[in-house]
């Protein structure tokens, strides 16, 4: 496969997926910013999803104030922020005509289709209820995009380069999030544990389509540490740290076999991989969430940049 087909085909992987999550992100805003005065009066919750996209410094420039209008318009439609929904969904397009020959007519028909159906939208006359739809929809996308190549793409390198850059990007996603709640969105007038905590926790769960599966898992309340635990260590949980470095491993080990060869890509995926297998969550808390994400962000950006220098350029 060419170096520049594999390149196209990880970053369309990777912008639906962004795409995804950061309508996730905004639906967490839009639920967080609904409750009651009294579970906390001055939450920050358009901040921290601005901080959660990783979008600060760029929102700040356009914009100053994070409230719920122009939080959305930067964060869904603005053509001037790359990672907006909008250009998400363009660029995966874009990425998605160049490699249209590798992608089966199930795939390309939800991508280009999703784009048409994208410029209808006219947010400065959108309701609260028409947001929500559009989140929803934006979400269907994303599970058809990802169904259609599970069920039509046959399973060989361009399979093994989508699910990487799948994988990779939910990784990512994921750190973000779990990181901006623990040290952002919760007010330093709020108690850990508090009522604004408990419903935040619960909203960040919704946003990972993992609240049902904490209750399968732990049977409890909500507890910070046991958030982390699913999030980051548990392989069951599809959106955890450990399942997707377990399915980027995966991968890795595919093409290496299709190749004939392992480079840093497989060296480092595998690092990440047995960290993440013998850590225990008291040790990350122990060290620090916020330094452990941290430095999980810097190296999943690693394999990202040993992935592209092995087989994308």
């Amino acid at each position: 496969m060419l170096s520049r087909t594999a390149d196209n085909l990880y970053w369309l992987a990777r912008y639906v997926e962004r795409a995804e999550y950061l309508a996730r992100i905004l639906d967490a805003a839009y639920r967080l910013s609904s409750l009651p005065a009294s579970y906390g009066g001055g939450t920050n919750e358009w901040e921290s999803a601005v901080a959660t996209a990783g979008c600060g410094p760029a929102f700040s420039a356009a914009h100053g104030e994070a409230n719920e209008r122009n939080v959305m318009e930067f964060l869904a439609f603005s053509p001037d922020n790359p990672s907006s929904i909008r250009c998400c969904f363009e660029l995966a397009r874009t990425n998605a005509r160049a490699v249209r020959t590798a992608l089966t007519v199930e795939m390309w028909s939800t991508i280009n289709d999703a784009w048409l159906k994208l410029k209808t939208y006219s947010p400065a006359t959108m309701s609260r209820e028409e947001v929500s739809r559009f989140l929803d929809w934006v979400k269907s996308v994303s599970l058809m995009f990802d169904g259609s190549a599970y069920r039509t793409m046959l399973r060989n390198d361009a399979y093994a380069f989508s699910r990487i850059g799948v994988f990779a990007e939910r990784a990512d996603n994921t750190a973000r999030i779990l990181d901006v709640k623990y040290h952002v969105l919760l007010p330093p007038n709020e108690n850990v544990g508090g009522g604004l905590d408990y419903f935040q926790w619960t909203a960040i769960l919704r946003a990972v389509s993992a609240l049902t599966s904490y209750h399968w898992v732990y049977k409890e309340s909500l507890k910070p540490w046991l958030v982390a635990d699913l999030l980051i260590l548990n392989s069951e949980m599809p959106r955890s740290l450990a399942a997707c470095y377990d399915n980027i491993s995966r991968y890795l080990d595919q093409l290496a076999h299709v190749y004939g060869r392992q480079g840093a890509a497989q060296r480092q995926a595998r690092l990440t991989q047995s960290r993440l297998q013998n850590l225990r969550i008291d040790e990350v808390f122990q060290a620090g969430l916020h330094e452990f994400v941290t430095e999980f962000i810097t190296d999943n950006n690693r394999l990202g940049m040993a992935v592209a220098e092995q087989y994308l350029l």
